[in-house]
């Protein structure tokens, strides 16, 4: 844990806030990587119609249906596409619930604190994900 020996406790509510703008910032920059979100197509169906009914006249954009998808009680895959598998992980909404108050408190203050970038949500992705920084 890089929290230079403090302990983070965020309300999950918190976590899944901090996880959706991580997403919708830095879903392309860990493509770069060679990594790429993959799921079932059936299972993003149900969460997509699942979010329309619980936000009526509302257009979802991706990572709406990614956190519904979790929320659902599916998995998220960041497959890797360039090193035969080795870094393809799948993580649950207990996963985010855990793991975002793992991420650097550099990055976590800069999110929290609304001055963030691409890299603080590429350290969030990957911390919950891969349990630490791999790429970058």
């Amino acid at each position: 844990m890089k929290n230079k020996g403090y302990t983070i406790q965020l309300t999950k509510e918190c976590s899944e806030e901090i996880f959706f703008n991580a997403l919708c910032n830095g879903l392309s920059y860990v493509s770069g990587y060679g990594l790429e979100m993959s799921m079932s197509e059936d299972e993003y169906k149900q969460s997509k119609k699942n979010w329309l009914e619980k936000n009526p006249g509302n257009s979802p954009c991706y990572e709406d249906i990614l956190m519904q998808m979790l929320k659902d009680g599916y998995q998220l895959t960041l497959e890797d596409l360039e090193n035969d598998g080795d870094y393809t992980k799948s993580i649950t909404i207990s996963d985010v619930h855990q793991k975002v108050q793992k991420v650097d408190i550099d990055n976590l203050n800069n999110i929290i604190n609304e001055n963030d970038d691409a890299n603080d949500a590429d350290v969030v992705i990957q911390t919950v994900f891969f349990d630490e920084v791999i790429f970058g």
